[in-house]
């Protein structure tokens, strides 16, 4: 049984609804830098830059990042607490779910704040 302390009072419904719209946006970024891909046959640095450059691909690009971490995070977390359970881990199972979801988080964290900076570090 997940237990408050990890499921951070969220909902099976919304982890679903998060889930399919992270899913969607990462489709569509999918589909978006790879049709860049093939229009540009000769594609160079230079192209690949002037294109992060234009703000509404940035700002498509932060969105597919924080779609992508949502998915992530969703995700794991439902690997985590099916797999780190009391029944198999006894009374460390939430302390132990508790750490590894907080080293999660501080890797997402540092892995976002990296891209984010690459990203509007652009120049």
């Amino acid at each position: 049984m997940v237990t408050a302390a990890t499921s951070f009072s969220r909902s099976g419904v919304s982890d679903w609804l998060i889930q399919r719209f992270s899913a969607i946006i990462l489709g569509a970024y999918t589909l978006f830098i790879v049709g860049f891909i093939v229009a540009h046959p000769g594609l160079d640095y230079t192209t690949w830059k002037s294109l992060f450059i234009h703000p509404l691909v940035r700002i498509f690009s932060l969105a597919a990042l924080l779609a992508l971490v949502a998915h992530a995070w969703i995700g794991l977390w439902a690997v985590i607490t099916d797999y780190l359970t009391s029944r198999l881990l006894g009374a460390k199972a939430i302390v132990l779910r508790l750490l590894v979801l907080a080293i999660f988080a501080v890797v997402t964290f540092a892995y976002m704040a990296w891209a984010v900076q690459i990203l509007w570090g652009l120049q």
